[in-house]
């Protein structure tokens, strides 16, 4: 495993991290048991955004013994409330909500104290020009997190934080279908005959912060580096052609001022793929030649990602892992028996959506959430 200086905070990171929020649809021995693995492995950062008591205790159960070897990242403002998952700026909740995370890890400090998931300008000023920011410098102040950092999937929102001077670090939402966008009007005419100079073509804001960041030293973190699996499937890629994971996570870590990518897991076997990456040859790592024959492009909005950020929701629908299955249905010329099975095992269904719209107000990615849940429960029409 190789590691990477985090930015101004100093630390040394693993080149492939530890996505937990995965872990929330396991127990204790299958978190343990991947969470063995990646130790076993040198991966040493582990990002915990889930408020879910349930997979915080398990991850704390499996870090038990081993704590000293783990960078931390645990998010302020991720709170549990009613049994759903709330994003909140109100103290006094996440006071509540970041102590019960120090408890069910099993620790009394947090390495990384992420500003939880600011999207929006309304969100930023609140959360920076008032009391909830009081309460982060508190918690460094007292050495319950020993570094600011904040998450988001807004590049100008990123960019806010790093100029501001508030934060070490941020967790980003990196991968090409993220970042690249067509560089005329003439989709046909995107790639040439060659991907020319490694970044042609990317988002203009997203670039300016990879480059403000490594100016500032202002480490990254990457999530959503697999665009939840979707840039593995040419049928569902936005470039109508398949990456592999050591692709996926080599465009990440090309990325100026990027440290690691926290990968998903569901298994020690998907930790085992992820770290390959460290012995892969040049010619594996290799995503650009791919990328250059794509038959064409878009940029991804619109497509769900599971991040859950849609919580909460009135009718407590698990809204990701309806999307979830609901795209795995739609990847077969019929619904497979055992995802349709997994769906309706669901406490909730897509048929108990109420059409509030809600939900559509907190995604990252403007996915149009309500019609996906009408077709969803035709489709299973449980």
């Amino acid at each position: 495993m190789k590691y990477r200086r985090l930015g101004k905070t100093g630390l040394m990171v693993s080149e492939i991290g530890f996505g937990g929020e995965w872990m929330e649809r396991h127990n204790y021995e299958e978190c343990k048991a991947a969470i063995d693995r990646a130790d076993e492995l040198g991966i040493n950062i582990l990002d915990c955004w889930m408020s879910e008591p349930n997979v915080r205790t398990n991850l704390g159960k499996a870090l038990a013994g081993r704590r000293q070897r783990w960078l931390i990242q645990g998010h302020i403002g991720s709170t549990w409330q009613q049994g759903q998952y709330v994003r909140s700026r109100k103290v006094d909740e996440c006071r509540e909500a970041f102590e019960d995370l120090l408890v069910r890890l099993q620790t009394d400090y947090i390495d990384l104290g992420m500003i939880h998931f600011i999207d929006e300008e309304s969100d930023f000023e609140t959360a920076v020009n008032g009391p909830f920011l009081e309460y982060v410098k508190e918690l460094k102040e007292s050495g319950k997190i020993r570094h600011i950092g904040m998450s988001t999937h807004n590049p100008f929102m990123a960019k806010k934080a790093v100029e501001s001077g508030l934060v070490e670090m941020i967790l980003f939402s990196v991968n090409p279908a993220f970042d690249l966008l067509p560089p005329t009007d003439n989709i046909d005419n995107y790639f040439v005959d060659e991907y020319k100079d490694g970044l042609n073509g990317i988002d203009p804001a997203r670039a300016e912060l990879y480059k403000l960041c490594e100016q500032n030293d202002v480490g990254i973190t990457v999530m959503k580096g697999y665009a939840v699996g979707r840039l593995f499937d040419a049928e569902r890629s936005p470039f109508g052609v398949a990456l592999t994971p050591i692709q996926c996570i080599h465009y990440c870590l090309t990325r100026p001022a990027v440290a690691s990518v926290m990968v998903g897991y569901d298994t020690p076997e998907h930790v085992e793929q992820a770290v390959c990456y460290e012995n892969a040859s040049m010619e594996e790592k290799d995503y650009a030649s791919v990328l250059a024959k794509a038959p064409r492009h878009t940029f991804g909005k619109g497509e769900c990602t599971y991040c859950g950020h849609c919580r909460p929701c009135p009718a407590q629908i698990d809204i990701a892992m309806v999307n979830k299955y609901y795209d795995l249905a739609l990847m077969q010329p019929q619904v497979p028996e055992s995802v349709r099975e997994h769906y309706l095992a669901l406490e909730r269904g897509a048929d108990a959506c109420v059409g509030c719209r809600s939900c559509e107000s907190r995604c990252p990615f403007g996915v149009e959430i309500a019609d996906r849940m009408k077709r969803t429960a035709e489709l299973f029409h449980r």
